[in-house]
């Protein structure tokens, strides 16, 4: 088999229970129909660039379950007696979008009934802790939405609130621990609180150039994405300095990096082009309040987050005739819960 052919295969197998019962299995045919929207000459060297992220970013079914079955016994969540801790402590389900919580909460309820032989919904009692699962925390908009909302509606006076999640990026985790620490403030709430992850990605300005998300060090030439650059005045582009040390070895190399940056940003551009008048949010690599998008590399078995680039996610070949969508064919097709545009939604 050439290379190409082996690269396919790759990635279709890393991905292969992507949204596993709800659509077709990936397969290399898939992956190829995806690859071929770009231009010929980068095609085999994108694919190398994009197996070897996948391999760090995807998180499988088994991988999920894994992780959170393994928070049961952490020592430094619940302490030498497990079983107790979990039987005391209340779980939350307060997600107001979305049905990540709910199947997180069915992943973590089978691995608790296992381990210590009650369900999920028995637990809770005075004076136990609170937790809240999701798979993987961006920007902190969803996760700070729903904890603001229960501090302020239902927490008591006194309470300590665990955070549980596979992976978090480190300027939303900041942003979300700032908002709900304000939250028990203005409503004269003691609040302690944890989040655990575990992974972090760093996507912090300030530490641009060792950054884990797709962060270009310049702007192709390009006209369209020159005059969209332009246009950003509030937060305008910074790029990040090449050969930055990553805590996570995301990338395969820098020049594998910057391709892969190069090359998803302007097909961002492309996508966002589908679409008459596109919202500021749903930027090329990713949405975002600002700049030329998250960027983030996570996609789990559930869904792929629009916090990634558009070329993962974007686009439906399936569309009515007409339709934008129709006009790229995503490699990872995106589950939507509402219609629009809510920049709450940013995480799925």
């Amino acid at each position: 088999m050439s290379e190409r052919g082996d690269l396919l295969a790759s990635i279709a197998d890393t991905i292969k229970d992507y949204r596993a019962g709800e659509i077709a299995p990936p397969t290399p045919d898939h992956v190829d129909r995806w690859i071929s929207q770009f231009d010929n000459a980068i095609q085999v060297p994108l694919l190398r660039e994009i197996d070897h992220v996948l391999k760090q970013t995807y998180f499988s079914k088994s991988n999920v379950s894994e992780f959170f079955a393994k928070q049961i016994d952490h020592k430094k969540l619940a302490g030498d007696k497990p079983c107790e801790f979990w039987r005391a402590v209340h779980m939350l389900d307060i997600q107001q979008d979305g049905h990540s919580q709910m199947e997180i909460r069915e992943l973590f309820g089978e691995a608790l009934k296992k381990q210590c032989g009650f369900e999920i919904d028995e637990c809770g009692s005075a004076g136990g802790a609170f937790i809240y699962l999701d798979d993987v925390l961006f920007s902190g908009g969803r996760i700070g939405g729903d904890l603001a909302a229960w501090i302020e509606e239902e927490a008591p006076a006194k309470a300590t609130v665990h955070i549980l999640v596979i992976a978090s990026h480190r300027l939303g985790e900041w942003q979300c621990t700032n908002r709900l620490k304000k939250a028990a403030m203005d409503t004269g709430k003691e609040l302690e609180l944890h989040c655990w992850a575990a992974i972090r990605f760093e996507n912090r300005k300030s530490y641009r150039n060792k950054s884990e998300v797709l962060w270009p060090v310049e702007i192709p030439e390009d006209v369209a994405l020159q005059a969209y650059i332009a246009e950003e005045h509030r937060f305008p582009f910074e790029p990040r300095q090449p050969g930055g040390k990553l805590e996570n070895a995301i990338f395969s190399s820098e020049e594998g990096r910057q391709l892969l940056e190069r090359e998803l940003l302007l097909v961002g551009m492309r996508i966002r082009s589908f679409s008459q008048n596109p919202s500021r949010l749903l930027r090329p690599l990713g949405f975002s309040a600002f700049g030329l998008g998250f960027g983030s590399m996570i996609v789990t078995f559930r869904n792929c987050p629009n916090n990634t680039p558009l070329a993962l996610w974007w686009g439906d070949p399936n569309a009515a005739l007409g339709h934008p969508f129709r006009n790229w064919c995503p490699l990872l097709p995106r589950k939507t819960y509402t219609q629009g545009v809510n920049f709450n939604d940013i995480n799925f």
